[in-house]
């Protein structure tokens, strides 16, 4: 079986940095390191270490730790994989005006209608007015879709005989749980998530006609960002007890140190009533 120390390698003083970065007031909830027994090296990049836990990964994963983690040696890909909050404002809320305006003022020609490619005869015309309602559809598919991902994609289980699929699901979010608090990884970096934005928009665009497309696609971003922004202050934000934002911060909290396998929902909990999937309101009194 393969040992995480069987083959000694030179120490990766990058790593060795960011080991050395542990907040000064450590979270109580949060798992103390043993650097010299836990079952990787935290003075290598973590990436390509955690697919050889095998079974012990999952475990491995979900005991929480109050450090920074580095994924990568690359010092570029280091820097692609993680961003401060206001980067994800900054570069998505110019993008969502402009789609904005673009996706009205195309409306506003007067030229697109519903089911044209099927039948002229019963097509439905779609006017400037309706932008606003669709810009809210797509917010709403975008609270689905969040749930989704989150539940299906990045709390998988991956199989404890593949290495690759371990690596995957840690790149994905398991880094998250394993550091619930490293600043500079709790938003989607730009470059990584404009490949996943540019998938949904072709699948929308495949779906619906150009205008329409763009015009759900605009409110799903729109979603997107006030998602990340959110998850961000979930974490870091100190809202004022009795408020919207102080259950839902309860109830993330809840989801990352109690209940990993339920609670999917962040930026609301609306889904997690269907799919059953809320966290009992008696297991999570609101903390002072």
């Amino acid at each position: 079986s393969f040992s995480l120390q069987s083959h000694p390698e030179p120490v990766d003083e990058k790593a060795v940095d960011a080991a050395a970065q542990t907040p000064m007031r450590m979270d109580p909830r949060c798992k103390t390191v043993d650097v010299e027994k836990d079952l990787v090296d935290w003075q290598k990049p973590l990436l390509w270490q955690v697919g050889y836990l095998g079974e012990k990964y999952d475990e491995w994963v979900h005991q929480p730790v109050d450090r920074p983690i580095r994924l990568f040696h690359s010092d570029f890909l280091e820097s692609l994989s993680k961003t401060a909050w206001y980067v994800v404002f900054l570069v998505w809320a110019p993008v969502v005006l402009y789609l904005s305006w673009v996706s009205y003022t195309s409306l506003a020609q007067g030229n697109t209608r519903l089911f044209s490619s099927f039948t002229t005869e019963y097509s439905i015309p779609v006017h400037k007015y309706y932008f606003p309602f669709i810009f809210l559809l797509g917010m709403f598919l975008w609270s689905l879709l969040e749930y989704l991902i989150h539940r299906f994609v990045f709390h998988m289980k991956p199989p404890a005989s593949n290495y690759y699929l371990i690596t995957l699901h840690f790149l994905l979010h398991g880094q998250h749980h394993k550091s619930p608090f490293d600043s500079s990884r709790l938003v989607f970096p730009p470059v990584p998530a404009s490949l996943v934005i540019g998938f949904f928009y072709g699948v929308l665009r495949l779906l619906l006609p150009e205008v329409l497309g763009l015009s759900v696609f605009v409110g799903g971003l729109c979603g997107y960002v006030i998602y990340d922004m959110m998850h961000y202050y979930l974490h870091y934000g100190s809202p004022k007890k009795g408020t919207y934002l102080y259950g839902l911060k309860a109830y993330h909290v809840k989801h990352h140190f109690e209940h990993q396998k339920s609670g999917f929902g962040i930026s609301t909990r609306f889904w997690d009533h269907p799919f059953r999937t809320l966290i009992p309101e008696e297991t999570f009194e609101k903390e002072d």
